[in-house]
């Protein structure tokens, strides 16, 4: 696994300036959260390490090599759980999650199924995406940082409609996952145990924002 760097990143939409100057670095192991309210740049941040949406400036580095160098790379060593489950309501709880971590590996058949029953739904998979809860379904969204095996997460409010449990196996994974060199950047408004992160506070970097503050998680 490689560290992942940015340097200078901001992002605009549309006439918008949402966040300049970024600079963030993880190491393997690392983990980063983004915190800052609603609108300060938190899900594009996010969006932009997982090349869904352009920089307006700055770079990414994986490895001390620029990632719009091998994007595609890039994309094949990253799990990104966003704030939209995609769970297909007509796939069962097995076939989308079998669906996912194909485009990863196609030999995955048993890390799949692990990944059910880590996250405690193994006894839906049969079950229509359409049948589960709100908490169901983000977990089958989890699910998918097991599924696949992938250097860096990305997580934007991954907490959402999980119980107690649920986030305590959330906590459980991103430790083990750190602990095997796997780096990890959280959005979230909620507190989780993420020791040793580093806090990346967006509504710094807004343009009428105060100036950059890191501090430990």
């Amino acid at each position: 696994m490689d560290d992942f760097s940015g340097n200078g990143l901001s992002c605009r939409r549309g006439d918008k300036l949402v966040f300049t100057g970024v600079d963030f670095a993880l190491p393997e192991g690392g983990a980063l959260l983004l915190r800052g309210p609603n609108g300060s740049g938190k899900s594009s941040l996010l969006r932009i390490m997982a090349g869904l949406l352009p920089a307006a400036a700055g770079s990414l580095m994986r490895g001390g090599e620029p990632v719009a160098a091998e994007p595609d790379a890039h994309r094949a060593d990253l799990c990104y759980v966003g704030h939209l489950d995609a769970v297909k309501p007509t796939l069962t709880v097995l076939e989308n999650l079998s669906f996912w971590a194909g485009l990863h590996d196609e030999d995955s058949g048993e890390r799949v199924r692990a990944a059910l029953r880590r996250f405690g739904i193994a006894h839906l998979t049969d079950a229509p995406g359409r049948w589960l809860s709100a908490g169901q379904k983000r977990r089958l969204a989890l699910s998918r940082l097991l599924a696949a095996q992938t250097g860096l997460w990305l997580l934007d409010e991954p907490t959402v409609a999980l119980d107690i449990a649920s986030i305590k196996v959330l906590e459980e994974i991103m430790a083990e996952h750190r602990a095997e060199g796997g780096m990890v950047v959280l959005s979230t408004h909620a507190e989780i145990d993420l020791p040793g992160a580093d806090v990346l506070t967006m509504d710094a970097f807004t343009p009428t924002g105060a100036p950059f503050g890191r501090e430990a998680a």
